[in-house]
């Protein structure tokens, strides 16, 4: 396996278990519809939001969060419509960017982005 998609399975478990001990209820990990994907589906409060954890080693030429792209949103709110479909009864969603730093020498920086819309 090529060492982005390492860092990709680590950045989602360490998404997994940062947005736990914030408060969120995971409900879905990896969830597909057709090629589009959604990394993690979870509940706070009375919303459910639709994640996208990116995590990249650090580096001073950008942050993970500058990946997500409008059409990579766009995809996003795709499968959340399919889900949302598959899944009634939802009225409160919300959006979240998840940008995981990783650093050779110090413990991983998280940065939450919340209720976007690209």
């Amino acid at each position: 396996m090529a060492s982005h998609n390492d860092t990709g399975k680590n950045g989602e478990e360490l998404a997994a278990k940062w947005l736990e001990e914030k408060g969120y209820t995971l409900l879905n990990r990896n969830w597909r519809y057709s090629h589009y994907e959604i990394d993690i589906v979870a509940r706070k409060d009375k919303f459910i939001c639709f994640v996208e954890v990116k995590a990249r080693n650090f580096s001073p030429f950008g942050y993970p969060e500058d990946s997500v792209t409008k059409r990579k949103f766009k995809n996003l709110q795709k499968a959340a419509d399919e889900y949302l479909f598959q899944n009634p009864g939802h009225p409160w969603i919300q959006y979240h960017i998840l940008s995981i730093t990783l650093h050779p020498d110090k413990d991983p920086e998280y940065f939450l982005m919340e209720d976007v819309f690209l």
